[in-house]
């Protein structure tokens, strides 16, 4: 019982800091710096990479495009370093994606390290802030319901793969996801995606049903990329800063993994309508 309340207690907090965040664009950067900062750290250990050159990157990347954001005000330079990030973070990622079956170390050498710490985690923590700001001006509606709609396929893909799961979704790095829990996932987050379209009046339904869908695909690849980093270090949480969930890592596997893909589909939806 005391372990519940531990477990809640962090979880609570962990959204409560999220949802206050969501009030300013201030507090909203300011917060996914130093969840960044705690994310850079967990992973250095978990891929054995050691220095402050990671933290000079993100630093750097995370505050340059918030100056430029919040201080400068002009698109000149801005969206085509944008659309550089965006296109090496997405590549990355591809070849992440192809690692998850491959039998090999990741990452191997330090040169790759560092562009899996850069590619993978810094510049997601930038992607996030980003959609937040999709009509070039603070409207955290739709990063909330991208919130939503990563904690109810979380929660809904561990229910129903607990309770009805028999297939494995991908034994060899997590043994307990399964295709059932996966589907449960996706399907909960597609009807919870009607809701937030309705109540949130950012995007239409359908949009918002196709932003469900990609939440829900690359959420769980991102999370089982993170298992596998898990797995090779032998540690069953990235870290311990919130009690009975493990590590900030743990929690943000998800939209780091997916905020790119989010970013790339509002873009297409902005070119497109």
């Amino acid at each position: 019982m005391k372990e519940f309340f531990i477990r809640a207690f962090s979880g609570v907090l962990y959204i409560s800091l999220f949802l206050l965040a969501l009030n300013s664009q201030h507090a909203l950067i300011a917060l996914f710096f130093v969840f960044g900062l705690i994310c850079i750290a967990e992973f250095n250990k978990l891929i054995h990479l050691k220095g402050f050159i990671s933290y000079i990157i993100f630093i750097v990347l995370y505050l340059t495009f918030a100056y430029w954001q919040l201080v400068l005000d002009s698109s000149e330079g801005f969206r085509e370093a944008i659309q550089i990030l965006h296109v090496l973070t997405i590549f990355v990622q591809l070849f992440l994606i192809k690692d998850l079956f491959s039998e090999k170390t990741l990452p191997i050498f330090i040169t790759k390290r560092y562009i899996n710490s850069t590619f993978y985690l810094s510049s997601a923590f930038i992607f996030i802030i980003l959609i937040a700001n999709y009509y070039d001006n603070f409207n955290p509606n739709i990063l909330l319901g991208a919130f939503i709609l990563v904690w109810v396929n979380d929660s809904f893909a561990y229910l129903i793969g607990k309770n009805f799961g028999k297939q494995k979704l991908f034994v060899s790095i997590s043994p307990k996801k399964t295709v059932e829990g996966f589907l449960g996932g996706l399907l909960f987050s597609c009807i919870a995606s009607y809701f937030i379209a309705k109540f949130t009046g950012t995007l239409d339904s359908t949009s918002w049903l196709i932003m469900s869908i990609i939440i829900s695909v690359f959420g769980t690849i991102g999370d089982l990329i993170e298992s596998k980093y898990k797995r090779q270090a032998k540690v069953k949480d990235s870290g311990v800063i919130m009690p009975g969930h493990g590590g900030l890592l743990d929690r943000l596997d998800s939209i780091i993994f997916a905020a790119p893909f989010i970013y790339l589909f509002l873009r297409i939806l902005k070119y497109v309508s």
